[in-house]
């Protein structure tokens, strides 16, 4: 396994992070269980969920898992860099009016807590906005991560799905306290959703922020299965966008089989050679689709194959400031 620092961080993560999106949804505990093991045992060591995983109706169960196995000992917990997030309903009559989607002072302490008390550990050593909340000032933000902070209760702050925009505030609010502030973006971008380049990824890049790319494959679309015959029943929307991008996956089918790789492997090799992003995460439903992501990691893409894939999945044109203008 290769490691990095997690942005302008000290801390050094796994190329590769585990997700857990999946776990009590479509995967049993038993085999959550065996794919931590097998991440851990890989040198996987960046683990990332979310106080909402679970399902609907079942907020909260996913951490519950993640913490059951904790509490089997062995070292899992020390060995684990651990995130979640912070910003949905929980679903907690206790919350009141302030159950809302979104994020204070108020809710960041209730639902730390909730996450710690689930997730069976006294801290995480990166704590997530899920999503930016622009009606709360980043003065009262700040002031609750650092209070979280100084407990020891938080190691670093990250965000998931800022603008680039948002990024730049949230650091230049961040320095005039003299705080460290972001040092992650977790992000959805892959080769169909490359529109990240033009800001998220060069603000990140030069504001300290080591990116997490989410949906590397795009919800499936790019792990080969697409092109596939459905032995289940395809939604029509999901069938839409298979129609849609046919041409571009069958030239990526057959780059792909040309490099003697599968096309899920080759998308998640081309994420990971994208200067700005630290670690992609692997939301893997089965221990065979964990062993089978671990390949990413030992293919190099050569620049004639990096060329092709661009031209089979072009950018949006190039970072700001350049795309905009000449």
């Amino acid at each position: 396994m290769e490691y990095a620092k997690l942005g302008r961080s000290g801390m050094k993560v796994s190329r590769l992070c585990l997700g857990t999106m999946n776990f009590g949804v479509v995967t049993e505990e038993q085999e959550s269980f065996r794919i931590m093991d097998a991440a851990l045992d890989a040198g996987i060591n960046f683990f990332d969920t979310a106080n909402v995983y679970g399902g609907k109706d079942n907020h909260g169960r996913t951490e519950e898992i993640v913490g059951r196995w904790f509490a089997q000992g062995g070292g899992r917990r020390e060995k684990t860099i651990l995130a979640t997030k912070v910003y949905g309903d929980m679903g907690d009559p206790l919350d009141g009016p302030n159950r809302d989607r979104g994020l204070s002072a108020y809710k960041i302490r209730r639902h730390l807590e909730g996450s710690l008390r689930r997730l069976q550990t006294d801290h995480v050593e990166l704590y997530q906005m899920h999503h930016i909340d622009r009606s709360v000032s980043w003065e009262e933000l700040w002031s609750a991560f650092e209070i979280a902070q100084q407990q020891g209760k938080i190691g670093y702050v990250g965000s998931s799905n800022f603008a680039g925009w948002d990024i730049a505030v949230a650091q230049g609010e961040a320095k005039a306290r003299g705080h460290l502030g972001l040092i992650s973006e977790q992000h959805k971008y892959n080769l169909l959703c490359r529109l990240p380049e033009l800001e998220v990824l060069p603000a990140s890049q030069a504001l300290g922020l080591g990116v997490i790319p989410w949906s590397p494959l795009d919800g499936g679309l790019l792990g080969g299965s697409a092109l596939k015959p459905s032995e289940g029943r395809r939604s029509v929307a999901n069938q839409e966008r298979i129609e849609k991008h046919r041409p571009q996956l069958e030239a990526f089918a057959k780059l792909s089989a040309e490099l003697g790789e599968s096309e899920d492997i080759v998308a998640l090799a081309w994420l990971l050679h994208q200067p700005a992003v630290t670690a992609p995460i692997i939301g893997c439903r089965t221990l065979e689709q964990f062993e089978r992501s671990l390949k990413a990691v030992e293919l190099k893409l050569d620049e004639a194959a990096l060329k092709r894939i661009d031209e089979i999945f072009p950018g949006p044109g190039g970072d700001a400031p350049k795309a905009y203008a000449w």
